[in-house]
């Protein structure tokens, strides 16, 4: 029998109760971390850090201005131009990483053999192979690592998620993760102010001569990146996998184009299809319309169908009529403070956080062969590139 809507609905909201953080760090026994990477994201996970208790002490970036500008919000942190310096720096209990996806193994690997915790930017890898070795590296640490995909501690999407596994929607047979935002335009190539670091930059990627826009829009391209496939794909592709229990993908078929972003190497405009045992998925981004702006997720069960944005989320009962009001609905931003105070929580305690490696190899696996598949201009097998 279907479980009634309103009594489920209530018992799931009591269950998960919205975030309220469970410590105040005091002044003897705050976390004290480094930042590596202080671009626009790195600035913006430092702000909620502190916000919930924990101290800067560090800051690495390899462009003076960015460096600068972090430091005017942590001005007691010391300044490293190479984060191995930083790694070093005495007193860090954990590292926060949001630099490149290129510099995401190499900088995991070394704080995990500085004995640092890390909170680390998704996606996780730039590549398949890059996920196993991480994979690898921590199960053989005692350090906590949580990969930065907030939805997996939002309180909307937990109870979305439980709304999901009631069985409410019945068998799920098609999800649809879908990002619109018109923001796409010619990359801008004009002269760096301020110095810039390029060697420490390029890091393990190839040498080339300074091109100002492959560092302001290095997700345009491959040797930096995984472009906007892996960019918003790990975010909506594992709330896909999540609420389906669907276990990893099998193939995937990856079209796109370069509509508007001129300069760049990947396409601002795509769409790839995910093989699944019981389920397909179709992934697509349009950043040249903002209909519907941002990200949303539609799961088509053959009973309701749930749309989970960031607004809430929202239930329809099959068959669904024209312009139908939701039968059940729930309205929520997904803030970033339950992730961070999950991960310092799980400094403290040493338990598994939220999102830990292998969820962060899981939900970038489906971008990461949708690149592939991209690239290759043709369908192709998870077992084909894994073997």
């Amino acid at each position: 029998m279907q479980p009634d809507r309103r009594s489920f609905l209530a018992s799931a909201l009591s269950a998960a109760p919205l975030f309220v953080p469970r410590r105040v760090w005091g002044a003897n026994d705050r976390v004290s971390y480094g930042l590596i990477g202080a671009g626009g994201r790195g600035r913006y996970l430092n702000q909620y850090f502190q916000k919930l208790g924990a101290e800067c002490a560090a800051i690495s970036d390899v462009y003076q201005p960015n460096l600068e500008t972090a430091l005017k919000t942590a001005p007691n942190a010391k300044s490293h131009p190479d984060y191995h310096d930083l790694l070093a720096q005495p007193g860090l209990d954990a590292v926060v990483i949001a630099t490149p996806d290129h510099h995401h193994c190499p900088m995991l690997l070394a704080a995990l053999d500085a004995r640092k915790d890390v909170y680390l930017e998704k996606p996780m890898s730039h590549s398949l192979e890059e996920s196993r070795r991480m994979i690898q590296a921590v199960r053989k640490s005692t350090q906590v690592v949580q990969v930065g995909m907030q939805r997996r501690s939002a309180p909307s999407v937990i109870q979305a998620k439980s709304i999901v596994d009631s069985g409410i929607l019945g068998k799920i047979t098609l999800v649809k993760p879908m990002w619109n935002w018109n923001v796409s335009k010619p990359l801008d190539n004009t002269p760096l102010p301020g110095k810039l670091d390029w060697k420490r930059f390029l890091g393990s990627a190839p040498d080339r001569d300074l091109e100002p826009m492959r560092f302001r829009s290095w997700r345009y391209f491959w040797e930096y990146s995984g472009g906007n496939m892996t960019d918003q794909g790990t975010h909506l592709m594992d709330v896909v996998q999540w609420f389906t229990n669907s276990g990893p993908v099998r193939s995937a078929i990856c079209y796109g184009q370069r509509a508007k972003n001129t300069g760049s190497e990947v396409p601002d405009v795509f769409c790839a299809v995910f093989e699944y045992p019981a389920l397909m998925a179709t992934w697509t981004l349009n950043y040249c319309n903002s209909y519907e702006n941002d990200w949303s997720i539609q799961f088509q069960g053959d009973r309701e169908t749930m749309i989970l944005n960031n607004a809430g989320f929202r239930i329809w009962t099959e068959p669904v009529p024209k312009n139908p009001d939701p039968v059940m609905e729930m309205a929520a931003p997904i803030p970033i403070e339950p992730h961070i105070q999950n991960f310092l929580d799980c400094v403290w305690s040493r338990k598994e956080p939220n999102a830990p490696v292998e969820v962060g190899a899981s939900a970038v696996s489906a971008p990461h062969l949708a690149n592939v598949a991209f690239h290759q201009a043709r369908q192709v097998s998870l077992s084909s590139v894994t073997a």
